[in-house]
């Protein structure tokens, strides 16, 4: 998981919103953070945005319809091929963790790097 913005390894509502997925799906969640600024090692970055931003080049993003066309339209060599939608869903700001969030939550911190890996137990 990327280390920045509203996923940040330190935001509880995110880890809220994981326990909440793992008790949805009964099953555990492992999760590792990148560390801040490290993003440029996600091997997902790393191998499909280069390759969405030279289908961008010298194009005029006059509506969010444009921006999924070119991304859609994003191919290499080897056979990469980039499926995109719009997601339109408006999402809530300024949301806070549940009071006893903290005391309740089934989150097991790693015994190396508690801040950025961790296992979340479906309740």
């Amino acid at each position: 998981m990327d280390g920045g913005g509203s996923n940040w390894c330190l935001h509880y509502i995110v880890k809220e919103d994981l326990q909440n997925l793992a008790d949805q799906l009964k099953i555990k969640l492992t999760v590792a953070h990148y560390p801040a600024y490290c993003s440029k090692y996600n091997p997902i970055e790393h191998r499909l945005f280069p390759h969405i931003q030279r289908s961008w080049e010298a194009v005029v993003f006059e509506n969010h319809e444009i921006v999924k066309q070119q991304v859609e339209k994003t191919t290499t060599t080897t056979g990469l091929q980039v499926v995109a939608w719009l997601n339109e869903k408006v999402y809530q700001t300024g949301r806070k963790v549940r009071e006893n969030f903290k005391e309740t939550m089934t989150i097991v911190f790693d015994q190396v790097l508690p801040k950025w890996n961790y296992q979340i137990q479906p309740l």
